[in-house]
């Protein structure tokens, strides 16, 4: 981009920065689990970094942008691994942190704007008696944002569901790059088009969703003598209706020696769950885990532990945080994103965890798809080549098991069983005719003649 300085002073009163350093730490998210997407993502950095603090801003860096043919790249907490917020083509980094606020809370629907961190959005609601429904394990970090246009599951699946679920986006206001630039109010399922489609369909300026009743929530871990019955365990869970919880990983024996805050309350060559229930349910949950040969290693409050900042709150091992808590000692694993068939699910679990016993560190989450009930993965991967890696998804595949690889760049070849309903496609054509928004993350967008 050479008329950066032209730029900027067209964006006068708006904050703004070209320092290098914040430059390199902004065009970054996780991509580096994956050292497919590390190698092909390091170096890449956009020129100018925008923050706008309302949406009026917002349409004033979109209308500058798009009349320079400048590439606008979206960025909330950038906890996302995917690169969703690195630019490919430089341009300008869209910083959406400024815009924080919540807006209205009525009826159990909260809007708030787009940079919100969830942590942050989660206690003010929890201040009125609501608290969200679902959350990534980098709640601490993430903003609303992000969960919504890169994120979608995590934290709450095995109740809710995940972000793709009717129901669980109410809706959205959206920044486009048309001729010029204008907000949209997208309800229900005309939002979809924005979801999970990493900020390459319009910049999310606030978003719409549903709430639940606060509760008291309990970190429980819960040690077993081998990830069988640990697993047995965890589905006994998820579908014990009369047990109120939010979370349930389950992680063998190789992974809780990485976890700093529970390593030596779990006997060696153990496996783990960590769940989260209600007080109310602690005492089923202690007959339960029994039953299986289950025994309470470690138990705290959960809402406490996340607001301490020298505290980790147990969701902080699970999900994607497994991956990361083990990248702190060993540089050499990488992950996979994948899900098990709702039947014979543990059959399914053991067919691939036992014939890759030693470089597939088998972590798994209890979540619901489309009503239905099942196990969620991401394992932890040793790192031997892409050549690997992809024998082992193959194997997984022939096992029935759904993948949404993360060692792709685009929406399409990444997001799998996770992909959201919707014409992503269509929408984008219509929002951002000139393709300015996040180039080269949607694989199937081409620029049509009539918009060049």
């Amino acid at each position: 981009m050479s008329d950066v300085a032209d730029l900027a002073a067209e964006l006068d009163g708006i904050e703004l920065s070209t320092d290098r350093a914040l430059l390199k730490q902004k065009s970054r998210d996780f991509y580096w689990y994956s050292p497919i997407l590390k190698a092909q993502l390091d170096g890449k950095s956009a020129e100018l970094i925008a923050r706008p603090k309302d949406e009026t801003e917002v349409l004033r860096v979109l209308a500058a942008c798009r009349a320079r043919r400048v590439p606008v790249t979206v960025r909330g907490g950038g906890t996302g691994n995917y690169g969703q917020c690195v630019p490919l083509e430089g341009g300008v980094l869209l910083d959406m942190t400024a815009m924080s606020a919540p807006i209205a809370l009525k009826d159990g629907v909260v809007e708030v704007e787009a940079g919100a961190k969830m942590i942050d959005l989660d206690l003010w609601c929890r201040e009125r008696g609501w608290e969200l429904k679902l959350w990534p394990s980098t709640k601490r970090t993430a903003t609303i944002g992000g969960f919504v246009a890169g994120g979608g599951a995590g934290v709450g699946g095995i109740a809710h569901g995940t972000m793709r679920e009717r129901g669980n986006l109410i809706g959205a206001r959206v920044a486009t790059m048309q001729d010029p630039p204008r907000v949209l109010d997208l309800e229900g399922l005309a939002a979809n088009p924005v979801n999970r489609t990493y900020g390459t369909t319009g910049v999310l300026t606030r978003i719409r969703v549903p709430l639940a009743p606060a509760q008291a929530w309990r970190d429980v871990a819960i040690a077993f003598p081998d990830f069988v019955p640990a697993s047995r365990f965890a589905l006994d869970l998820a579908f014990s209706d009369g047990i109120p919880k939010k979370m349930c990983g389950v992680f063998d024996s190789q992974l809780p020696p990485f976890f700093k805050g529970l390593a030596d309350a779990v006997p060696a060559g153990h496996a783990l769950v960590l769940a989260m229930v209600t007080p109310a349910g602690l005492g089923a949950l202690a007959e339960l885990a029994a039953e299986h040969g289950g025994r309470i290693v470690a138990e705290q409050d959960a809402v406490a532990a996340e607001r301490d900042p020298d505290a980790t709150p147990f969701y902080e091992y699970c999900w994607n945080h497994t991956t990361l808590q083990v990248l702190k000692k060993d540089r050499g694993v990488s992950y996979l994103q994948c899900r098990f068939p709702f039947e014979d699910t543990l059959k399914a679990v053991e067919a691939v965890r036992i014939p890759f016993r030693d470089e597939v560190w088998m972590h798994t989450e209890c979540v619901r798809f489309g009503g239905r009930t099942t196990m969620s993965a991401l394992p932890v991967i040793r790192w031997r080549s892409a050549e690997r890696l992809y024998e082992i998804i193959r194997a997984f595949e022939a096992a029935g098991i759904g993948i949404a690889n993360p060692h792709v760049l685009t929406i399409e070849e990444g997001s799998g069983y996770r992909r959201v309903p919707g014409d992503q496609l269509g929408f984008k054509r219509m929002a951002d005719p000139l393709g300015l928004l996040n180039p080269g993350k949607m694989r199937d967008f081409t620029i049509e003649e009539h918009a060049a």
